[in-house]
């Protein structure tokens, strides 16, 4: 079992032990915002299982109809799970509104508080964690998690700062105010998850940094070799997708191109974990003048 499994097996055991604690603070208080916070729990145990699957999924070696893998399945993760923060939003909102309407004190709020806080603290320490670790595997599900939970963070302590201040105030108002203004923050991290998540779908480019290292590394290994054009870049979970064409002099041998070609390659794997290359050689008649000039 790989790392990365672990870790989204761990994230399901953290969310269900996350919804447990919740849901204890809830029946403990019978607080409205402590309830919505609890749902958005439910929300983020669906998630973590959809992660699991994904990544258990993308794992899978390429095949005859997969030829280039199915690390891509990771997106889909990371899309659903942009779509549940959404629902949880919604869902905060409308238990938001349910208590402006009808306004009821907490009961034993202390130990409700204590309970969500812990909560709290152990959702926040779980998505420093996959944060890390996402971004080293390059796992987009695993960072989608990471957004996910830290939403989750947020509520949580809008929630636990109304109840808290509901408590010291009696103002009974200010609970599903703080937690309509934080179902509203949720609402923009989805929509942010969803874009990265649809924009790796739709094959985007690498974003301008790495491009910028890519098209050196192919300049500096590039020697005996006339120039490099057409590069194409792309992410698929995570691997990088790294295509051009690369123009020879006519009368190199097809040994020696290829020589350049494998120079090229070891350099961009260096520089580049989970990189696939792919170089169509040319003749020189095919210069275009542009793109990478190699030296």
């Amino acid at each position: 079992m790989n790392r990365t499994l672990r870790i989204a097996i761990g994230s399901v055991v953290v969310a269900c032990a996350v919804l447990a604690l919740k849901l204890g603070a809830w029946g403990l208080t019978g607080s409205v915002a402590l309830l919505a916070d609890a749902l958005e729990s439910v929300v983020n145990v669906a998630a973590a299982v959809a992660a699991l699957a994904a990544i258990r999924f993308s794992a899978l070696p390429a095949d005859a109809n997969h030829p280039y893998g199915h690390t891509k399945v990771e997106y889909f993760s990371a899309v659903l799970e942009g779509a549940l923060i959404v629902i949880a939003a919604v869902a905060i909102l409308h238990e938001a509104w349910g208590a402006f309407l009808r306004p009821r004190a907490p009961d034993a709020p202390i130990p409700g508080l204590l309970i969500s806080a812990a909560a709290t603290a152990l959702n926040g320490a779980w998505a420093a964690m996959l944060f890390r670790q996402g971004r080293v595997a390059k796992s987009p599900a695993l960072v989608a998690a990471g957004h996910h939970l830290v939403s989750d963070v947020v509520t949580s302590g809008g929630v636990i700062i109304g109840v808290g201040l509901v408590a010291l105030t009696g103002q009974l108002w200010i609970d599903p105010a703080l937690a309509a203004l934080t179902a509203l923050n949720i609402l923009w991290s989805g929509g942010r998850l969803m874009r990265e998540s649809v924009g790796g779908l739709m094959d985007e480019a690498v974003e301008p940094g790495l491009l910028a290292r890519i098209r050196s590394v192919v300049s500096t290994n590039g020697e005996g070799a006339i120039e490099a054009h057409d590069m194409r870049t792309r992410h698929a979970g995570r691997l990088t997708f790294i295509e051009f064409h690369l123009v020879v002099p006519g009368e190199m041998t097809v040994e020696a191109a290829h020589g350049i070609c494998d120079r090229i390659e070891a350099a961009l794997k260096a520089e580049v974990e989970g990189a696939t290359i792919t170089i169509h050689v040319e003749p020189e008649g095919k210069a275009k003048h542009r793109g990478v000039l190699v030296l």
